[in-house]
């Protein structure tokens, strides 16, 4: 009896690539076949993405395109799984026939299951979406022991992404990401996030090595280590200073050269946590720090703390031990009640910051959260022109940025190698994907190797340079 085939795609941050991978660690230990190519597949499952217009739009477009492949005759079902599914449910079911299913996390646990029924033919009732923050005790501290007894959900899973299993990686590069945490417990009025991902919930640090052990077992050379927000891990594990304590272990498993720490709340950074990325040997210097504004009265209406002069204290307390260190941040512009004051002090906040890479995003309304109903909504022209505006801006600091790195000492993860030898990854400023490459010309080098090279020039946020 031949397996059943699927194809996972993935769409979204890296908390939705673990995710995918955990779906596939399930499905593989069930019996089924897992593919590339989606055209390939008996079933496409399809890992959406619930934060913002354009990904759920993406999202829509990924499901789309694979129920067209239903009419070569190979694709049999196109499952929409993540977090938009989670937080439309059974309305996405009702607006998007093209998909056979609409699955939430809960149904995680039982995946080959699903698949099987729907592939029988069995019709899947949607969820109707709920606000996961409800599943856990409010207090962080009583969560842990909650997590596996949590009303209306199976035994051993987490209410945040699905039960923990062994994960089947689907890409074999030197990087993967590492998830601390689910979840989120801020309440900014912005963001949705917290709805349908629930409430912050750590790992516990046993099982984050144990992945890393295994992922280094894997080939993986750089662990990526994700969260809704890093700076709160340990809180419902009774230390908040846990992730100090981590870092050092993960920095040491066998095989493992870099760590890489993301997603950090500025209002919750502390100096114990600046120094061990700082001062702890294979932790890179990286700050992925969500400022989202500078304008201390804007950042109050979202919800969120500190503004110019705090943000320009954490990064100088960085770069006056790490003049090189990597700091990337996202804005948001056009946020409801944004006067044009907002956005010089913005403007003047990169300017002194000389962030490494800043994503510029424009508001807009996300069903359920609170300044969906604020007053004060700028007209859709006026918010993209000032990000178009503060984009130009970006684009000009960050490539003055990198061009002042011209003559620099860079190590280089090696990602990939051409035919004719040049050399592409990222250097320790560089997270994957979003925060440009470095390419080294005339080193002799494989995938996974780390390279040292010196700058010679820049292009936008990408490097060159020589072994």
């Amino acid at each position: 009896m031949s397996k059943h085939s699927v194809a996972i795609v993935t769409l979204g941050c890296s908390r939705n690539e673990v995710d995918s991978e955990e779906l596939a660690g399930r499905l593989d230990a069930d019996g089924f076949e897992l593919v590339d190519d989606p055209s390939a597949a008996e079933t496409v499952l399809v890992n959406t993405c619930g934060f913002v217009e354009q990904a759920k739009k993406d999202s829509v477009d990924s499901l789309l395109a694979a129920a067209d492949l239903k009419e070569s005759g190979a694709t049999k079902a196109v499952v929409a799984v993540g977090c938009m599914a989670e937080r439309y449910g059974v309305e996405l079911a009702s607006e998007l026939p093209e998909a056979d299913a609409v699955l939430g996390f809960d149904d995680y646990a039982a995946i080959g299951e699903r698949l099987r029924g729907i592939l029988g033919g069995t019709a899947h009732v949607s969820h109707v979406p709920r606000d996961r923050r409800t599943l856990l005790p409010v207090t962080p501290v009583e969560r842990q022991a909650a997590a596996y007894a949590a009303p209306d959900l199976p035994a051993g899973m987490s209410p945040a992404s699905g039960p923990r299993a062994v994960r089947r990686r689907l890409d074999g590069g030197p990087m993967a990401p590492l998830k601390l945490a689910s979840g989120c417990d801020r309440a900014c009025t912005f963001c949705a996030i917290p709805m349908f991902r629930g409430s912050f919930l750590s790992r516990r640090p046993s099982d984050v090595l144990a992945d890393a052990r295994w992922l280094a077992g894997q080939g993986v050379r750089e662990l990526f280590l994700v969260s809704e927000n890093s700076t709160s891990y340990g809180k419902d594990l009774g230390d908040l200073r846990l992730l100090e304590t981590l870092l050092p272990s993960l920095a040491e498993v066998e095989g493992i050269s870099r760590v890489r720490v993301s997603y950090l709340q500025p209002a919750e950074m502390r100096p114990t946590l600046v120094d061990a990325m700082l001062s702890t040997p294979g932790v890179v210097p990286y700050f992925d720090l969500s400022f989202q504004h500078a304008s201390t009265p804007l950042l109050r209406r979202m919800k969120r703390f500190g503004g110019t002069e705090s943000f320009l204290d954490l990064i100088a307390s960085i770069r006056d031990r790490a003049p090189g260190a990597g700091i990337r941040s996202n804005v948001i512009v056009g946020f409801p009640g944004e006067t044009e004051d907002d956005v010089a002090e913005l403007e003047s906040f990169l300017g002194q910051a000389r962030l490494d890479v800043v994503g510029v995003f424009g508001y807009s309304d996300e069903d359920g959260t609170e300044a969906a109903s604020f007053d004060g909504k700028l007209d859709p022209d006026e918010v993209s022109e000032r990000v178009s505006r503060v984009s130009d801006l970006v684009e000009e600091l960050v490539a003055q940025r990198a061009e002042d790195r011209v003559g620099e000492t860079v190590s280089v993860l090696v990602e990939s190698v051409s035919a004719d030898g040049v050399v592409e990854g990222r250097a320790e400023h560089q997270g994957p994907e979003v925060d440009g490459t470095t390419t080294v010309s005339g080193a002799r080098a494989a995938v996974g190797d780390i390279v040292t090279a010196t700058v010679t020039a820049s292009d936008g946020a990408d490097l060159v340079a020589v072994p």
